[in-house]
């Protein structure tokens, strides 16, 4: 081969090469497709978009429009000939469940094709499609994109035991988690504060155990009634199916998290007899962990639990399974007697016992537990009142959610087995300040712990970030903590570690999102 084929045919590849760098810097797209090609120039749009939407993708006519509504586009169905948006079921378009294809054509019809395996998978194309429109003239670029998510569990968590927000709130946060492809909303409804889900056996888990918040932990049932009469703190199990069903057809998986043996005080406020302590003292006790000894404690949860999976098609529960204050089983003599009797050597072989029952039933009725990272039985922080199990090994089938402790305590899971997600509070905690937690560090978070092989890289399922609820008692401050780092956590779930580019991110937020979220209020002067 002579010096000037050779010449020429490295010539093509760098101009291929540029072409695609020049696609990703005048296409914002966040988080960023893995492959983007311009095919050409830019066209116009009518604002008529007539969409072709695929009857076995089973889209919600009223949610596709209303993508598009959004950014001022009359849309109307039609069938495939008359659409300029074509959006299509496609076995072969990708071979990630939630990966798409995207052809935008300005050559011949000025046509918008999206393909994809699943539903979920056009449904980010739909996402990716509204943010490619420019909204000052609705023009497009040609182009081709291939896209698909580095992780498959791209998690947003929202604590209402502490603070309870509503429907309308929750549906907003859905809508912000659908437009950055975010794909599981994990609902921390149960925790000391408040009981947040109604339970039809056991009503007075509402009727009492809703009746207070964090900013009001301290009053008696009587003073919560006078001072808030008739305030509604939990949601109706019809409730609940609306938004099961609402963030279903965003593409979005609700977890639900019902607290067991700890962060109990609202059920055992209820319920005192569920109690280590509050059912020898007649009385709920705040910090009281459950007596899972008893077979009528187990029997609760389990009713609980039965109601819970009807409720939620996700076929995974959390049960959180953090902070458990001992010293309540420590205390109680028929707790510390059942233990000799079992033959379990301390607490948290105890509390791993118990878990594992609970998962047993669980899986039982097809589902999978998960659960912050203490259920392994590690003493997660070292702490010198605390000792790690030595007897009980935790169910295999378990999802093990690392939040604290030595990031090894990754690697260690994995090594036996087990499926992880990290949520590493140092880097996802929303509740932390701006200070402790900066958009560029939310954005720099990467899923895989320092050592993790390329073989144990499976076993990380993805991130989740959390928004705790101590200090939100309104929306305005929930949206100030929440945004704009939900967008850093959602690239980080959906690029994957490889791509780390803070001044490009901030870049594409600020043409993509920042203007929807300065409308919306969701922004307000926060630091980045």
């Amino acid at each position: 081969m002579n010096q000037r084929i050779i010449f020429s045919l490295l010539l093509v590849a760098f101009t291929l090469s540029a072409t695609n760098i020049e696609a990703q810097s005048k296409i914002s797209v966040l988080p960023e497709p893995v492959e983007i090609t311009l095919n050409g120039n830019s066209f116009q749009l009518d604002q008529r978009l007539n969409i072709y939407l695929d009857a076995m993708a089973d889209l919600d006519k009223f949610y596709v429009s209303s993508i598009f509504h959004d950014i001022g586009f009359r849309t109307y169905f039609t069938d495939k000939r008359a659409a300029n948006l074509i959006v299509t079921i496609d076995k072969k378009a990708t071979t990630h469940n939630e990966g798409y294809s995207l052809n935008v054509e300005d050559k011949r019809h000025h046509q918008i094709v999206a393909k994809a395996r699943t539903k979920e998978g056009l449904l980010h194309a739909l996402q990716t499609v509204r943010q490619l429109i420019n909204r000052d003239n609705f023009s497009i670029p040609a182009c081709s994109i291939k896209d698909e998510p580095a992780f498959p569990w791209r998690a947003f968590m929202l604590d209402e035991s502490r603070h309870f927000q509503g429907i309308q709130i929750v549906k907003n946060l859905l809508d912000e988690m659908a437009r950055l492809k975010m794909n599981i909303f994990h609902w921390h409804l149960v925790d000391d504060p408040g009981w947040r889900i109604e339970i039809l056996k056991y009503p007075e888990l509402t009727e009492i155990g809703s009746k207070k918040d964090f900013s009001n932990r301290e009053l008696s049932l009587k003073e919560w009634n006078d001072t808030y009469p008739n305030r509604k703190m939990f949601y109706t199990q019809q409730e609940i199916k609306e938004i099961v069903k609402y963030a279903a057809n965003r593409g979005i998986t609700i977890v639900p998290e019902i607290e067991m043996p700890g962060h109990a005080s609202a059920s055992i406020l209820a319920y005192p007899w569920l109690g280590a302590t509050s059912k020898r003292e007649g009385k709920g006790i705040w910090g009281d962990l459950y007596d899972i000894t008893k077979p009528e404690v187990e029997k609760f949860l389990q009713n609980v639990l039965d109601e819970v999976i009807a409720l939620f098609p996700s076929k995974i529960i959390h049960i959180g399974g953090d902070e458990a204050n001992y010293s309540h089983w420590q205390n109680n003599p028929d707790i510390v007697q059942f233990m000799k009797e079992k033959d379990i050597p301390t607490f948290a072989d105890l509390q791993v016992w118990s878990i594992n029952r609970f998962s047993r039933y669980l899986t039982s009725k097809g589902v999978r537990m998960m659960g912050w990272n203490e259920i392994t039985g590690d003493n997660i922080r070292g702490e010198a009142h605390m000792e790690a199990s030595k007897s009980e090994n935790l169910s295999p089938n378990t999802i093990i959610h690392f939040w604290d402790g030595d990031i090894t305590l990754v690697n260690k899971a994995i090594d036996k087995g087990y499926d992880v997600v990290n949520s590493n509070r140092h880097f996802t905690y929303l509740d932390y300040p701006y200070e402790v937690i900066t958009l560029e560090k939310a954005y720099s978070f990467d899923p895989y712990p320092d050592g993790l092989s390329e073989k144990d890289k499976p076993k990380i399922m993805g991130l989740g970030c959390q928004m705790w609820g101590e200090y939100t008692p309104n929306m305005q401050r929930l949206y100030f903590q929440t945004f704009p780092r939900l967008a850093a956590y959602a690239e980080r779930g959906w690029t994957g570690s490889e791509k780390n580019d803070y001044p490009d991110f901030l870049k594409r937020f600020k043409s993509v999102l920042e203007p929807i979220w300065k409308k919306r209020k969701y922004l307000n002067d926060q630091p980045y």
